[in-house]
């Protein structure tokens, strides 16, 4: 079963920052706010959800990235980390360069992969697509919601995931990580890194 931290990253060999990875042609704003981001736990994805217009929008703070890839795996480098770049998730995360990442790190990265597949699970028992997972307009609904709060064996398995607040804990856990987006008051849908670490434990599980 892969782990959240170690997603199968692309190094690519072609520099995107095309020299241009100096401190003053970036915003120390916009660096301290990608250093908040990953600080906190979260990845960074390419597209985010705006509210405000109900739709996805480019995520400056990965374009950033992006653009300066050189600049910034040096700078997290020199801070004794590693940046990593999913290139098929579009997205970017922070992982430490000493192997110790400790037991909070572990249980993390096995509390994703809980609600992942329990959430991927109770979706093709209903008969869809797990595609369907990441788009804005479908995703998981009112219905959805109720039924796997209604369900004790998900909530046994969320229970014993350290999820005591059972669904709302758990859906909230990878909000905060940006795995996951709320829609709406009662609708969510998985983000492209949720979406690729989904389907990275389906194929995991289909090959064991």
């Amino acid at each position: 079963m892969p782990e959240f931290s170690d997603a199968m990253e692309t190094k690519e060999s072609v520099d995107h920052s095309q020299g241009s990875s100096s401190f003053e042609q970036i915003l120390p704003a916009r660096s301290a706010a990608i250093y908040r981001e990953f600080q906190a736990g979260r990845v960074i994805v390419r597209d985010v959800w705006d509210s405000n217009r109900s739709e996805l929008r480019a995520n400056p703070l990965y374009n950033l990235l992006y653009n300066h890839l050189s600049h910034f795996r040096t700078f997290y480098e020199h801070l004794g980390s590693e940046l990593v770049f999913n290139e098929t998730g579009a997205f970017f995360f922070l992982k430490e360069s000493s192997d110790d990442e400790s037991e909070e790190h572990d249980e993390n990265a096995f509390r994703v992969q809980v609600v992942l597949l329990l959430i991927g699970r109770y979706f093709a028992r209903s008969g869809r697509d797990l595609e369907y997972l990441g788009r804005p307009d479908a995703g998981l609904n009112e219905q959805d919601l109720a039924a796997l709060a209604d369900d004790e064996e998900y909530q046994e398995i969320l229970r014993a995931a350290r999820f005591e607040k059972g669904l709302a804990e758990a859906l909230e856990y990878l909000l905060k990580r940006n795995l996951l987006f709320r829609s709406g008051a009662v609708h969510y849908f998985l983000s492209s890194a949720g979406c690729y670490f989904l389907r990275e434990l389906v194929r995991e599980f289909e090959q064991s």
